[in-house]
């Protein structure tokens, strides 16, 4: 990458520190002018320009209301914007849980996923075309559907409709898991995805999907085994605030301020520090 220099400090918690920093950097696509096509150096550093993001996903602010620190704001969203069409995003997303896997001693490739729902509010930016009514949940909106591990990080997201179906939105999705994700032999959900669709993963796709039902009379919030695991990772994504609603005209974008939103989950586990090696190490001094 060029030598540009940054033209800010830290000043925000949505920042990225130096070790989450350098874990981003080398998953980010050579710039342009490096390339054979050739193209015109970049003027801000990418470290501005992920910070930027970061802020508008944390912090849930508009694209115009960027603070006059960062790069302008039509700057960080054609980087916003291209990044998530080349599937950089998904990809950093991907290496991340790769990461983390392999540092608790697993394989990087899970053959176990859980899957679920979330039904949201859609403002008035976004379109009729791509917003419906959830009658079970009474929101006009959209919904997210995602699969996690069983650790509970991200293995893929989607954003349909939230007139669409649990049962119809997973048909693609597990379609989608099957291509990108072919060692997957087993997944979990709630009873929303129970019927022909068990029937289909197993003769179509050979995927054995079980369901986990809710325990009878039980009232208010229940832990649910295994299911509890994606309900955890969903409320991750409500924690940054521009999650807590969807504000995006194109469903791509929505799902790439959902994948933002776990890249910094999972770069801020892999980089804290972890107080029971600090002990050791004292305590052998």
């Amino acid at each position: 990458m060029p030598d540009v220099p940054r033209c800010r400090r830290s000043r925000y918690p949505s920042d990225t520190t130096v070790a989450e920093w350098a874990l981003i950097e080398p998953m980010l696509p050579i710039p342009a002018c490096q390339t054979k096509t050739g193209g015109h150096p970049e003027k801000w550093h990418r470290r501005d320009i992920v910070d930027a993001i970061r802020y508008i996903v944390d912090n849930g602010s508009k694209w115009r209301a960027l603070p006059a620190d960062f790069p302008p704001w039509e700057t960080v969203y054609g980087f916003f914007w291209r990044w998530n069409r080349a599937g950089v995003v998904a990809w950093i997303r991907e290496h991340l849980r790769r990461r983390i896997r392999t540092s608790l001693g697993r394989c990087p490739h899970p053959v176990t996923l859980i899957i679920d729902s979330q039904s949201v509010k859609a403002a008035a930016t976004v379109s009729k075309k791509t917003r419906g009514y959830d009658a079970g949940k009474k929101i006009n909106g959209r919904k997210r559907h995602i699969a996690v591990d069983t650790i509970g990080l991200p293995v893929m997201i989607t954003v349909t409709p939230a007139d669409m179906t649990d049962r119809d939105a997973a048909r693609e999705l597990l379609w989608r898991l099957r291509l990108t994700q072919p060692q997957i032999t087993q997944v979990w959900a709630d009873s929303a995805y129970a019927g022909q669709l068990v029937t289909w993963a197993d003769d179509r796709l050979w995927l054995t999907l079980r369901t986990v039902a809710r325990p009878k009379n039980a009232r208010g919030f229940v832990v649910v085994p295994r299911r509890w695991k994606v309900e955890r990772t969903i409320g991750w994504l409500m924690n940054a605030r521009r999650n807590v609603r969807d504000y995006e005209r194109l469903p791509q974008h929505s799902e790439a301020h959902l994948n933002w939103a776990l890249i910094i989950v999972m770069t801020k586990r892999l980089t804290r520090k972890r107080p029971t090696q600090a002990w050791s190490r004292s305590m052998a001094d």
